[in-house]
């Protein structure tokens, strides 16, 4: 393996991606659209929506809670979800930020609730709270300002369009390459299968995490994102996703012989991802089963651990779970593409 054979080959892709200007152009483009576009829309209160999370004993985490906890759990219009203790101190960080309206813990010897007085959805659900019979719960007020919905939706419109560069960049691209014989002429010089395929890896990553660091940078110049973490931690998960999504592209592509079934291929596993990754909206509180299956996407333990680090002040150490998950799924697809490439259509 020649590092003059992999450089040529990041190179030529680089140079064929640069070239491609409608491709750059809506690389760059689309996400900022996006956010100043949504920034726009939602720039207002929005629909009132009560979200309450529910601490208490034996309640399992994807099980609603009982209203014969406490009468107040029977209220209507109002989504209970459950939580495990474990999870409290994130709770409140969210009560505080207003991502959740009040949370209760009906733990025996516990009996609390939190709620954010600057908060107008937390001030009716106190007053709903305090009227209805049963247990009295102590008040802990949390304070906190409001997190915008942009301030939620950036990493999922970055993952978005991280997602559909890295698959179509590799997976796509390579069955093309196949098909019309390119890979075939290529198998006829001196470089290796691995040499060509780290080269298609290196030079998606540098222009996938390029674009992406700078559409961020430019949006947050006029949004002014919230950042409670490190910089340099969300790097460190944009590369690890990217190197994820890229791998997945990969397996995609190897032995793939025609465009249509790769482009089929791509959009089965582009779209469930879309909607199960947490891209516009939180999972939490949805279907156990929804819940179960966004869990085996890339881009779900991207997104969990970007928004982690952003908005919650996470170090890496705390999202090493969803970290080690992306590795394992990079090695897994890596090993799986390389092990099945083949380089023509025979």
């Amino acid at each position: 393996m020649k590092l003059q054979r992999i450089g040529a080959v990041i190179y030529a892709r680089s140079l064929e991606f640069i070239r491609d200007r409608s491709a750059l152009s809506w690389s760059l483009v689309m996400p900022i659209v996006m956010v100043l576009g949504l920034a726009f829309i939602f720039s207002g209160d929005g629909q009132p929506l009560f979200k309450v999370g529910v601490i208490a004993e034996n309640l399992a985490a994807e099980a609603k809670p009982n209203p014969s906890l406490h009468p107040f759990l029977a209220t209507k219009h109002i989504d209970f979800y459950s939580l495990p203790p474990e999870q409290q101190a994130i709770a409140i960080k969210k009560v505080g930020r207003h991502q959740v309206d009040m949370l209760l813990d009906l733990r025996a010897g516990q009996m609390h609730y939190w709620v954010n007085t600057e908060s107008p959805k937390g001030y009716f659900l106190e007053l709903l709270l305090t009227a209805s019979k049963g247990h009295q719960l102590t008040q802990a007020i949390v304070k906190g300002e409001q997190i915008r919905y942009v301030d939620w939706v950036i990493p999922g419109i970055l993952g978005m369009n991280m997602m559909f560069s890295c698959l179509w960049g590799v997976g796509y691209v390579i069955v093309r390459y196949r098909k019309n014989g390119y890979l075939k002429r290529l198998n006829a010089t001196p470089l290796t299968a691995t040499e060509f395929l780290l080269g298609q890896i290196v030079s998606r990553m540098v222009l996938v995490v390029g674009v992406s660091v700078l559409v961020f940078t430019l949006t947050n110049l006029f949004m002014q994102f919230v950042m409670e973490g490190s910089y340099l931690d969300l790097l460190v998960v944009l590369i690890l996703g990217t190197f994820t999504l890229i791998t997945l592209g990969l397996l995609v592509a190897s032995r793939v012989r025609s465009e249509e079934l790769s482009d089929g291929l791509l959009n089965l596993l582009t779209w469930p991802m879309m909607l199960l990754s947490g891209v516009w909206f939180s999972m939490e509180g949805t279907n156990p089963i929804m819940q179960w299956l966004s869990q085996l996407s890339p881009l779900t333990h991207t997104l969990t651990a970007a928004r982690a680090i952003m908005l919650d002040g996470a170090s890496l150490w705390q999202v090493t779970p969803h970290l080690f998950v992306l590795l394992v799924m990079s090695v897994v697809f890596l090993a799986i593409g390389a092990w099945g490439f083949r380089w023509t259509t025979d």
